[in-house]
């Protein structure tokens, strides 16, 4: 009998591996496409895979160009089926002159037809061309990729903090989240609201701008702007989930655990991995 014992035992537990494994989750495949102009975006890709596969059964994959212009394009949309192997893009690329239709019309494709989406400050400046700082119509040309996000915003302030404030406590996404006001970060502006639904809206003091070569009225007095930074939009036939925020400039915003719990919830939304009250479905959270 004790000659039998090891071996039972070894058995037993190899079937409880196999069983462990066999119902484990596979992870989220992510998608992280990232470059362009202004931002730096080597280290900031490195701090969002980190920080997501940190926090959640994810594996991120990054498609990084170093092409530091307002031209920046990604070999990997070039492919018809560029999206089949992830669950989940994040649109981080800075691509403001990148006016290909065909090009941007084959990223959307993969949108409309059900893939989930994140997109994060310079995605809502990029693919525009036209009269676009001016409010699109619904179904122009220029409209479509600002139909994806959910909204049109053209540009932004200067660099001070934002307060952000989460203006709807009800959605999985910011159940929970404090309010918090980040270092000094751009507030992109709204020119219109295309399908979104605000989550959170920022709140900047912006100091008076002098003259060139003089300095500002000692009476002038700091104004305040407000737009909102963080929203849900349902894109296409199919509803899919699609999450924005104009937040995310600074790699120490993009590295604050405030952002990437954002991030991290807004990932598991979108993907149909967060409940109601704001919980990762069982086997995605770390």
């Amino acid at each position: 009998m004790k000659r039998l014992a090891l071996p039972l035992l070894c058995l037993a537990a190899a079937l409880c591996l196999f069983a462990a494994n066999d119902t484990a989750k596979p992870p989220l495949r992510v998608l992280l496409v990232a470059g362009g102009c202004c931002h730096a975006y080597d280290q900031q890709t490195m701090a969002l895979k980190d920080g997501i596969e940190a926090r959640l059964n994810a594996k991120v994959e990054v498609a990084y160009n170093p092409d530091k212009s307002t031209k920046a394009t990604f070999d990997i949309y070039r492919s018809k089926d560029w999206s089949r192997d992830f669950d989940v893009i994040i649109h981080d690329e800075c691509s403001a002159d990148v006016t290909d239709a065909a090009y941007v019309e084959n990223i959307l494709a993969a949108h409309r037809n059900g893939l989930p989406a994140i997109n994060l400050h310079c995605a809502m400046h990029s693919y525009r061309w036209g009269n676009y700082r001016e409010p699109v119509k619904a179904g122009a040309d220029n409209a479509h990729w600002y139909e994806m996000i959910g909204l049109q915003s053209t540009g932004h302030g200067p660099q001070e903090p934002i307060a952000i404030e989460f203006t709807n406590r009800e959605h999985p996404i910011t159940r929970g989240l404090e309010n918090w006001t980040t270092i000094k970060e751009e507030l992109y502006n709204n020119i219109q609201i295309l399908g979104g639904k605000p989550l959170a809206s920022g709140l900047q003091k912006v100091k008076p701008r002098a003259k060139k070569g003089q300095p500002a009225p000692a009476d002038a007095k700091e104004t305040e702007v407000s737009s909102v930074v963080a929203w849900t939009n349902e894109y296409g036939p199919k509803n899919t989930r699609i999450f924005s925020t104009t937040i995310g400039h600074n790699t120490e915003t993009v590295q604050d655990a405030r952002y990437q719990q954002l991030i991290t919830r807004a990932l598991l939304w979108v993907t149909g991995k967060l409940s109601d009250q704001g919980q990762p479905a069982e086997g995605y959270a770390k």
